[in-house]
């Protein structure tokens, strides 16, 4: 019985994550994609302090926004595995970035919490919302293993 009451939590509460990782991921961004296109004051100093041409930040901002599109909209899972990527690497580049110039390493612990929620939404993602793998991709059985036996 407390399996199932486990199993039942466990399904209601893995969407509710989801989402709220997701959204927070989206939001974030969105926002970040608009001040990078508009390049605000406030983020364009940032940028340029870290070493970084200020039209870097309307290529990165158009794809933050492409891909808040992309994990927001239904569909598109391979699509989906791409924005999820490409936001892991703004965080963990941004990381990188601050700790070799030694700037804003205040900035270091937000952008450690949204690459920590960019792989819990990416990890809790619902099956409709995953990219298929082909029998191309599945692993090759080594000898021995209960695959292997089974044929």
């Amino acid at each position: 019985m407390a399996v199932f009451t486990e199993s039942r939590t466990t399904s209601r509460v893995r969407p509710i994550l989801y989402w709220v990782a997701t959204v927070c991921i989206a939001a974030e961004l969105a926002v970040g994609g608009v001040w990078d296109v508009a390049r605000i004051p406030y983020v364009r100093d940032l940028v340029t302090h870290l070493g970084y041409p200020t039209y870097f930040l309307v290529l990165l901002g158009v794809w933050k926004i492409f891909g808040v599109v992309a994990l927001l909209v239904p569909g598109w899972p391979a699509v989906k595995e791409w924005a999820y990527a490409g936001a892991f690497f703004v965080y963990t580049g941004a990381i990188a970035s601050h700790l070799t110039a030694h700037y804003a390493l205040g900035e270091v612990g937000v952008l450690a919490a949204m690459t920590a929620l960019t792989v819990l939404s990416w990890a809790l993602r619902p099956p409709s919302r995953r990219a298929a793998r082909s029998e191309d991709d599945a692993p090759t059985p080594r000898p021995g293993d209960s695959t292997e036996r089974a044929r």
